[in-house]
């Protein structure tokens, strides 16, 4: 039987109209909410209300640069009299801009900070200005093993993870301080085949890659859904996830060693990058890109760490009933 926790539950997700946004606004719809989808791209935009239509669901646009505070409350006011009251906000925009620091202008560092990182910070408040007078509904900030552990190249995105975890901690500290309702949860993610890599500004020599094992934009989806239905403070999916966060724990200056030498080449393919490349960091590229990036063969179509962490019951369950069986061979044989 289907769960019904999300059916007819107001869902806003900023990033909506391509890669993780935009399966997040499949699996979403798939439970029966109707969606509220926040991007600056429009023809992306459409191309997602009209696949949630299709399927018999019910979502609508609302073009939204995040980095812009007046544009997100716009859009957040716009949704309540239009659709109904929030439930749900998910903030997932980003950009980044791959390259040393020493490329890099200083305008395109504050451009990463103000969309990936201040876009965030704008979409919490709009929605908890609503949220706060109900004293109910779930926000979900989207991050990164990047906000535990920087990599070389992108220093700008790795910066606003960061920033986004120190906010997340601090917001949520002053809800559990005001005795709040409202759920606040971060989802830590792995690398993903998404679009980004497709039109990400770039000063590589070669086209740039998610580094290390990568997973499909679904998988995160479905456990960004998860934490919607049962919140949760703080979700890592991926072993990757797990193992980076763990290890900078752990090693930091080995691993400040390990990327100096590896993340270099990790992020980048074997194919030069095209010097007539166009990028999204200040305006959205036109066309509807979809979910996936160009690396559906190498990437992971599930997470058996976050099934295994989101079933410890079940886990426990199974392990206990196989070391029983395992107990009552022992037994027997030793009885013959």
């Amino acid at each position: 039987m289907k769960d019904k926790t999300l059916q007819d539950k107001i869902v806003v997700i900023t990033g909506a109209s391509a890669g993780l946004g935009r399966a997040m606004v499949r699996e979403f719809a798939a439970e029966g909410a109707t969606v509220a989808l926040l991007a600056r791209g429009k023809e992306g935009l459409n191309a997602a209300v009209q696949e949630v239509e299709t399927l018999g669901g019910k979502a609508k646009a609302f073009p939204t640069d995040v980095a812009d505070p007046g544009q997100v409350e716009a859009a957040a006011a716009a949704i309540e009299a239009e659709l109904g009251p929030i439930d749900i906000w998910i903030n997932n925009a980003m950009v980044s801009v791959f390259g040393p620091l020493k490329h890099m202008e200083p305008a395109e560092f504050r451009r990463v900070t103000e969309v990936t990182y201040l876009g965030q910070v704008y979409g919490t408040k709009a929605a908890l200005k609503r949220m706060l007078v109900r004293n109910k509904g779930t926000i979900i900030l989207v991050g990164s093993a990047l906000a535990y552990r920087g990599i070389p190249l992108q220093s700008a995105y790795c910066g606003a993870k960061h920033a986004i975890h120190g906010f997340f901690e601090s917001v949520r500290a002053e809800l559990l301080h005001d005795h709040s309702n409202i759920d606040l949860s971060m989802v830590q993610l792995p690398a993903m085949n998404t679009t980004q890599f497709g039109f990400v500004k770039s000063y590589l020599p070669n086209k740039p890659q998610p580094m290390g094992r990568i997973y499909e934009p679904e998988v995160a989806a479905r456990a960004i859904v998860q934490v919607a239905r049962h919140p949760r403070r703080e979700v890592f999916v991926g072993y990757p996830t797990v193992q980076t966060i763990l290890g900078n724990k752990l090693a930091p200056g080995l691993l400040d060693h390990y990327l100096a030498k590896t993340g270099y080449e990790g992020q980048q393919t074997k194919e030069p990058a095209d010097p007539q490349r166009k990028d999204n960091l200040y305006a959205p590229l036109p066309g509807d890109h979809g979910a996936h990036g160009n690396f559906d063969a190498q990437a992971w179509h599930v997470s058996p760490q976050f099934w295994a962490a989101s079933n410890k019951g079940l886990l426990a369950g199974a392990l206990a009933l196989l070391g029983f069986g395992l107990g009552w061979l022992v037994v027997r044989k030793a009885r013959d």
